[in-house]
């Protein structure tokens, strides 16, 4: 058998370096490693570099929905309380989400880059790959497998309250607790 790879760093190609630059920083708490020539590279871990960005002497094309790519890069935290943190903090720098999602198997918030690209901030909802699985294979996920938007700010009110984590991240709680937001996958295509 193989020996299973790792992912190591993701690369964007960007005319708004510096944007990006310093939009990467903040939302994943990073600094650079190196700059110049036309690149960028990022880290936030013990990787040398999980985020680097290439900036080619003509100007790139925005970026659209409706062209084929990678839709979105996930980051994730060990808990739901580091996660909003990084919420109220990004907030704080005027950094808004586009959608926070209850997807069930996690509690996620997405937002755009300077580029328009999607990065995912995260939690895993199991505590094992083996329930997440089985959650992935249960009718709820297979009923709808986006899941529905809930708010951060209701969830940051419940949790100061004293609400436990194992029911604030279930779709439950976001469908009693943000009721008439719309459905993820209409934010989705419209950005």
């Amino acid at each position: 058998m193989s020996a299973t790879p790792r992912l190591a760093h993701v690369v964007l190609q960007t005319s708004r370096l510096e944007d990006m630059r310093d939009w990467y920083c903040a939302v994943l708490n990073g600094h650079v490693v190196h700059e110049g020539h036309g690149s960028c590279f990022v880290t936030f871990d013990e990787e040398h570099h999980r985020v680097a960005f290439l900036s080619p002497p003509e100007t790139l094309e925005p970026h659209s929905p409706a062209t084929a790519g990678l839709h979105h890069v996930a980051y994730t935290f060990d808990t739901l309380d580091d996660l909003l943190d990084r919420y109220t903090d990004l907030k704080s720098q005027g950094i808004d989400p586009l959608v926070p999602v209850q997807h069930g198997i996690t509690t996620s918030i997405y937002y755009h880059d300077p580029d328009g690209n999607s990065v995912e901030m995260q939690i895993d909802n199991f505590p094992s790959v083996d329930d997440a699985n089985s959650y992935l294979t249960g009718p709820e996920f297979d009923e709808n497998p986006v899941g529905v938007c809930f708010e951060p700010d209701k969830m940051i009110d419940a949790r100061r309250a004293g609400a436990p984590v194992d029911e604030l991240i279930t779709r439950k709680w976001a469908l009693a607790n943000s009721p008439d937001l719309p459905n993820p996958l209409t934010i989705f295509a419209d950005a």
